[in-house]
This record gives structure tokens, C-alpha cells and sequence, in this order.
């Protein structure tokens, strides 16, 4: 199930992306293995955009697909909107509305335009007592309802882990896994900045509420238990030191 497991893999994203990572959820390293949380890839554009997600772990295959799709749907959405003067960000949402529909047999209309942002200091703003504001949780665009080959789709999504029902407009239950979500999610807000956007996938795909704490490491051979802060790999940093 390693994503990274296949040396081709690995070599396709270094050769088109700059790697990075961060922890955002609660988890523990128990005997060197970890235990809870989650995980998710983020595709970017050099400013932190996101173009594209993998919202789980998924295996090499999975992984290089992704990649790929990304690659090969940026040139085409660039070339197009140099065609057609249509916006990128609009076209790439389509094509991510286009490839639920294809793939996963339902149907949404892609948002062709933001809303203004709310601001920080307005009067419905949230601070935890950090003072840190809270993330929002980005609302998904409505389902419209199946297409002509939603019945296969269907069969395949219910087999599909992280599967979960969903209902359209007109109050009817469908399923959608995890991938099928993020193309939902990413057809009215891809191309939205990854510290927007991060939440969301982890709690409203993944079920996972989003840390800052450490990671909590248990040597139970040892009797040991450290905090390490992933941000500058220092104990004393996770213990407030």
C-alpha cells in the first residue's frame, strides 16, 4: 500500500514536483509504528494552489495515476485557456467535475467564481484561545443527481474504501469514496490555496479533526515517552523548553 514504494514513482514526482510535508492531524509512534491520524497529497502550483489531491493512502499505481492526470490535465488546461480566453481555474474545475461524472457516475456544477474571502478581523470571525483563527470547513457543491452510467459507477464506489453516502439535491442517498469526494470538493474550489483548503479534505473527507500538537513517541521496551515536533525535529521545542 506505500505509495512511494515503486522506484518509477518516485522518480516521475521528482521530476515534476517539489516535495514537502507537514503534520496536521494527532497521531503516535508506538514501537516505531504509527498509530491514528491520516494522510493526504496535495498537488500545487508554484504558489501553493492546489490543483489536485489524494485524499488517503493508496498504493503505487494509485499514486503515479494521480500524478500523471495532474501533469497531463495542466498542459491541457493551459493551452486551452490560451485558445479560448476562458480562465484556467475554470477550466481545471470543470475538468474535475468532468472526471467525477466519468468516473464515479455523478453529477455537480463546477463554481466558475469565487466568493469575496471573509476577512480575519471581521465580526463572525472564531479564535481558538491561541488566537489562532479556525480553519473552515469548506462546504462541497451540491450533488445534481446520477448520469446515464451512474449504476456501474455505483457498484465500483460501493466497493471502494472510505466509501460514504451522500445526497443530491433532491434528497436521494448516493455513494462516493474518498477520490470521488475530492474531485467534488476540487470542482468549486480547486486552484484555492492549500492553507484553505488542507481542512477541509482532512474533516470532511477523512473524518480527521486537524492538530498542531506533537507527535507522541512510545517505546514501550524502554519505558520512554517523547513529544517530537515535526516543524524543527526538537524535544525540547514539542516540550515548551
Amino acid at each position: 500500500m506505500n505509495a512511494l514504494s515503486k522506484p518509477e514513482v518516485g522518480k516521475y514526482i521528482n521530476e515534476n514536483f517539489v516535495s514537502a510535508f507537514q503534520k496536521v492531524a494527532t497521531f503516535q509512534i508506538v514501537n516505531g509504528a504509527k498509530q491514528g491520524g491520516n494522510v493526504a497529497a496535495y498537488f500545487c502550483a508554484t504558489d501553493g494552489r492546489v490543483l489536485h489531491a489524494v485524499a488517503g493512502p493508496v498504493d503505487a499505481a494509485t499514486m503515479l495515476r494521480e500524478a500523471k492526470w495532474v501533469v497531463e490535465t495542466v498542459r491541457k488546461a493551459v493551452k486551452e485557456s490560451e485558445e479560448t480566453g476562458t480562465a484556467f481555474k475554470v477550466l481545471y474545475r470543470k475538468l474535475h467535475a468532468d472526471r467525477l461524472r466519468r468516473e464515479h457516475g455523478l453529477v455537480v456544477e463546477p463554481a466558475t467564481f469565487d466568493p469575496p474571502a471573509a476577512k480575519d478581523d471581521g465580526p463572525l470571525t472564531y479564535e481558538d484561545p491561541s488566537g489562532k483563527p479556525l480553519l473552515p470547513v469548506l462546504p462541497p457543491p451540491p450533488i445534481d443527481g446520477p448520469d446515464v452510467a451512474f449504476e456501474e459507477a455505483q457498484k465500483a464506489e460501493g466497493k471502494a474504501s472510505g466509501a460514504r453516502a451522500l445526497q443530491d439535491k433532491g434528497g436521494k442517498r448516493w455513494v462516493l469514496g474518498n477520490q470521488g469526494r475530492v474531485h467534488q470538493i476540487l470542482s468549486s474550489y480547486a486552484l484555492v490555496k492549500i492553507e484553505r483548503l488542507y481542512a477541509t479534505v482532512f474533516e470532511n473527507i477523512l473524518g480527521e479533526k486537524i492538530s498542531t500538537k506533537p507527535v507522541i513517541t512510545i517505546n514501550t521496551v524502554k519505558g520512554r515517552q517523547d513529544a517530537v515536533c515535526l516543524r524543527c525535529s526538537s524535544k525540547a521545542h514539542a516540550e515548551g523548553k
